[in-house]
């Protein structure tokens, strides 16, 4: 599939343009029809309303499969404690798996912990081996599948799964979160009688790829697209100090952290959604779910396998620093690539939304070469 090339300016508030810029870059929509819609969005609940219209519309045309995606688009933005949020996931469940009934998906569940995983299977038979990926912190597989099937027609088998705190293990199933990956790994592994396998991590899938490998020895190489290694790297060590003395105060911290949420879109998401994967009420909760993802836990020490670092130059929700962090940590790895994506090949943003292709083919060529190394 011929994917779009190019960020473009749909939105003026950055955190929309991304979404729509990465449901752009997927490509089952229509850059015009994002375009026109854009002008009518200045909050996340004209984002909801304007793309489920969207959705409808494509739907009543027969375009199935951009009716899904801009369902998922609103899905994406409906609120976390609205009944709306299952019932879109539903409904876009019901959509995305009729308009793409023909491409052979497989699809499973793995027993987990009194629930289930979701997961799909592509080309069982692909004879260059087995590769697993999941997304990140706010994804669903489905909306990814175009990343899974252009594995799959390379040749690999392709099995795509949520973990814990994930898209249906969630929604459906209740399972929150849990920083240690290579539980739901292992279990997939299990459940598909895996002895050796490729692991991709998508955006935060790229720290739990890490903490995967490091455990679960059958992951024989790992890409992380992009690391995060550690959450407070990113600030000086002098601010990094007074983080943790700040949060005894847990009453004054949570006051404050709601005042930013309402100040910044990107915030209020990321503190909603965290809160939604653990399932707590406080915005101290999220923070310290997003500050359990850190340098002694990611455990990059233990990582003995192959490494394909991935990051974007003007990713500003995991910036490079911590690519570059990361490749320092990872002193026993069989071997260790990274590849920094410009500006100048549309490729700059987080997980190369804007040039989609040129991450999968550096990745597949990768693979490829450690094919051939004997």
């Amino acid at each position: 599939m011929d994917l779009p090339i190019g960020y473009r300016k749909f939105h003026k508030q950055k955190f929309f343009n991304y979404q729509m810029n990465r449901l752009h870059s997927l490509g089952y929509s229509k850059g015009e029809e994002i375009e026109e819609a854009a002008k009518e969005i200045s909050n996340s609940a004209d984002y909801v309303r304007v793309f489920k219209k969207l959705a409808y519309k494509a739907s009543a045309d027969g375009r199935l499969q951009n009716a899904a995606f801009y369902l998922r688009s609103a899905e994406f933005f409906t609120a976390f404690d609205s009944a709306d949020r299952l019932a879109t996931y539903q409904e876009f469940q019901d959509i995305f798996y009729t308009a793409f009934a023909d491409e052979n998906i497989s699809r499973q569940t793995i027993a987990y912990q009194g629930g289930s995983l979701p997961a799909m299977e592509l080309n069982p038979k692909g004879k260059k081996g087995t590769i697993l990926l999941f997304g990140g912190f706010d994804s669903l597989i489905e909306e990814f599948f175009v990343i899974w099937k252009y594995f799959a027609t390379a040749g690999y088998r392709v099995i795509a799964f949520e973990g814990p705190g994930q898209g249906g293990a969630l929604q459906l199933h209740g399972l929150h979160f849990d920083h240690d990956w290579e539980k739901p790994v292992g279990a997939v592994l299990d459940h598909f009688e895996i002895d050796e396998a490729t692991l991709i991590g998508i955006s935060m899938g790229g720290y739990w790829a890490i903490r995967a490998a490091a455990y679960e020895k059958r992951i024989r190489q790992v890409v992380s697209w992009p690391p995060v290694y550690d959450w407070m790297e990113q600030i000086p060590a002098f601010a990094q100090s007074m983080v943790f003395p700040l949060l005894k105060f847990e009453g004054f911290m949570n006051g404050n952290i709601r005042l930013r949420m309402r100040l910044a879109p990107i915030l209020d998401h990321a503190i909603k959604q965290a809160m939604f994967m653990v399932g707590k009420e406080q915005p101290m909760d999220a923070v310290r779910w997003l500050l359990g993802m850190n340098k002694s836990h990611v455990s990059s020490d233990k990582v003995k396998q192959d490494v394909l670092l991935l990051g974007g130059e003007s990713d500003s929700f995991q910036p490079v620093k911590l690519l570059h962090k990361q490749r320092k940590a990872l002193t026993n790895a069989r071997s260790v690539s990274s590849r920094i994506f410009t500006k100048a090949e549309h490729a700059d943003m987080h997980c190369q939304m804007g040039n989609l292709n040129l991450a999968l083919s550096e990745i597949e060529n990768w693979l490829s070469g450690l094919q051939r190394t004997p």
